[in-house]
């Protein structure tokens, strides 16, 4: 087989897993309980991650931002800007790629270890339906968590930002939020959110993929988790471009 015909047949295998991760999802009987504790792994347990990420992203971007608006006698548009940059993009992709090296890895290495040791296998065997339980519920919690991790991202890198604008500025947080919300829009931040629900199915349907589907002993773990790390990474930094597209055809005046 081909290496373009090989493409093609992975990729229509994954588009199908896919496609059934959703039917499957609306389909009763359903996961409540598994659901709620892959939501719990997927999204309170990188919390940490996510604060400490936007943090520091906050106080980069403010060092950067900062030290060039001065050039141009436009430092006071400095939080506008900070809060333009996270909330339309930084903050959703960034979310994103950090949920899919932590979970993403986490979510193949896990599956892949269960059909090594012939666990999923014995699922089967008890009449209880796996994909289900494994693999739509692991879907349905990256695709929940991701849009509440994404706010965190959003509110944790302005605390940063407004950190360091305190720091070398002394300004105010009524200031400080007022000139980084005066030109923003709902459109401006319900749009970019939600999006990443698509980013959360990405993570959840290709990493469940790579996890299920393969069956190598501990080579097919490894092998697993770096598979689902890399395509979900290169998936959401595609499907973004696209995204961004639909939603400047249907909000056309953004705030970038």
């Amino acid at each position: 087989m081909s290496k373009a015909t090989r493409f093609v047949s992975n990729a229509g295998e994954m588009s199908h897993f896919g496609l059934r991760a959703i039917a499957s999802a609306f389909a009763p009987p359903y996961e409540w309980t598994a659901s709620l504790q892959q939501l719990e792994e997927i999204g309170a347990r990188s919390v940490p991650l996510i604060a400490a990420a936007g943090l520091a992203l906050g106080v980069v971007l403010t060092l950067h931002t900062h030290a060039t608006l001065i050039k141009f006698g436009a430092v006071a548009l400095s939080p506008t800007l900070q809060a333009a940059s996270f909330i339309t993009e930084l903050g959703p992709l960034v979310t994103a790629l950090l949920i899919a090296g932590r979970v993403g890895s986490g979510i193949g290495a896990e599956l892949a270890n269960l059909r090594a040791s012939e666990q999923i296998d014995a699922i089967d065997a008890m009449s209880v339906d796996s994909f289900k339980m494994l693999v739509v519920t692991r879907v349905v919690g990256c695709v929940i968590a991701l849009p509440f991790l994404t706010l965190f991202m959003d509110f944790t890198s302005l605390l940063g930002g407004f950190i360091s604008e305190r720091l070398s500025s002394q300004m105010s947080v009524a200031l400080y939020v007022h000139r980084a919300f005066a030109s923003l829009s709902w459109s401006d931040f319900l749009a970019p959110t939600l999006k990443t629900c698509v980013f959360g199915f990405i993570i959840g349907s290709v990493s469940s993929f790579f996890g299920y589907t393969i069956d190598e002993g501990s080579a097919g773990v490894r092998k697993a988790a770096t598979n689902s790390v890399v395509l979900s990474s290169l998936l959401i930094i595609l499907s973004d471009v696209l995204l961004v597209k639909i939603i400047y055809f249907f909000f056309p005046g953004g705030a970038l």
